[in-house]
């Protein structure tokens, strides 16, 4: 096997494998990457089972083959190396990376057979729907913060996924909040069962998408498949039963008030200086025409902001985990924030203003 590739090529995509494999156990072919060498192409694959990821990059051919390597050290390797042309080639079980300019640098790997290496689910003949990239990076980040990590309730550490009519829909929540993202597609979504993605996908995803166009998703068998320019990324499902939660959000709630939200978040900043650690709790105190945001019991101190909202109605104190209302202040991209109410001590619903094709439910804590 023997081939010469672009050490700059190469090295990017190795990036995204290294970042899919979870060990560096090197009697582990999972700590491996499979190189095919082939047709002027070489085809990359990582995987830690769950995940595999999957590319093609342009080579110059000499010895068509099949080889796998330990990704961290070949990473490293090709840190090393200045960009420019790099000789890679394998004699029994022993590669050989030299560099045809610059530095005179050799590089010695042993490798593992490629037979061990685990198979991929084909992403052949699978119906796939397409989504605008924009609008997909939109749907996760409203999404991934809200995911449980509780490892007693496998079936809420991922985001779920369902087709409502032509509408893609996800939705995450870890019992005290509930984040939903609804988009509607022009070009429809192919059917599909409802699915629980683990979050591990989609934070690679969010890194590696382009910043416009489209990706194609399928899910079948319980994976989902993800594919965009020359990138193949698959994932296991969860398995499991989501909790119904459309029973979460309010259909009706009769008190709201609105808040500029760079007002709110330097409020919610300054309180949590003195919030107790296993707690985070804030307090809001509401009366006409004002928020007073502030924490209190700390053995250092307190914090009092009162900032302007509109709202007319009865006095009322809630509390909460300040870290899961400033959560969503950073991916709602409008300048007024609305919530909306009940009682003090039911689901609090926050929005834009206006509103959008999202909703963020948070329930508040008990008062001290």
């Amino acid at each position: 096997m023997k081939f010469i590739f672009d050490r700059d090529s190469l090295f990017k995509e190795m990036s995204i494998a290294q970042e899919i494999i979870a060990t560096k156990n090197v009697a582990s072919i999972l700590s491996n990457v499979l190189l095919i060498a082939e047709n002027n192409t070489l085809t990359i694959k990582a995987t830690d089972i769950k995940i595999n990821f999957e590319t093609k990059i342009p080579v110059e051919i000499q010895q068509e083959g099949m080889t796998t390597v330990f990704c961290d050290k070949f990473v490293g390797i090709l840190n090393l190396i200045e960009t420019g042309e790099v000789e890679f080639s394998q004699e029994n079980s022993i590669v050989v990376i030299r560099p045809l300019a610059g530095k005179k640098q050799i590089f010695k790997l042993n490798s593992m057979a490629s037979d061990k290496f685990p198979e991929f689910a084909s992403a052949e003949n699978v119906p796939y729907f397409d989504v605008p990239v924009q609008e997909f990076k939109e749907m996760i980040m409203h999404t991934i913060f809200a995911v449980a990590t509780d490892g007693n309730r496998i079936f809420m550490n991922g985001i779920y996924m369902e087709k409502k009519g032509d509408n893609l829909v996800m939705v995450a929540t870890d019992s005290r909040r509930l984040s939903y993202i609804a988009k509607p597609l022009c070009g429809g979504v192919a059917d599909f069962e409802s699915a629980i993605v683990p979050p591990k996908i989609f934070e690679v995803l969010l890194k590696r998408m382009p910043s416009e166009g489209s990706l194609s998703i399928a899910i079948v068998d319980k994976v989902i498949f993800f594919r965009f320019g020359n990138y193949n990324f698959t994932s296991v499902l969860i398995d499991g039963q989501y909790p119904n939660y459309q029973r979460v959000i309010p259909e009706e709630q009769k008190y709201s008030f609105e808040v500029d939200k760079k007002d709110l978040l330097s409020a919610l900043k300054s309180a949590s200086l003195f919030v107790e650690q296993k707690s985070n709790r804030v307090y809001f105190d509401l009366t006409q025409n004002q928020l007073t945001i502030r924490s209190q019991g700390s053995e250092v101190g307190d914090a009092n902001v009162d900032i302007p909202c509109e709202y007319d109605g009865e006095n009322v104190e809630m509390a909460f985990n300040y870290m899961i209302v400033e959560q969503p202040m950073k991916v709602i991209n409008t300048d007024r924030i609305r919530f909306e109410f009940s009682e003090y001590m039911k689901a609090v619903t926050i929005k834009s203003v206006p509103e959008a094709d999202y909703i963020h439910i948070v329930m508040p804590m008990q008062r001290e």
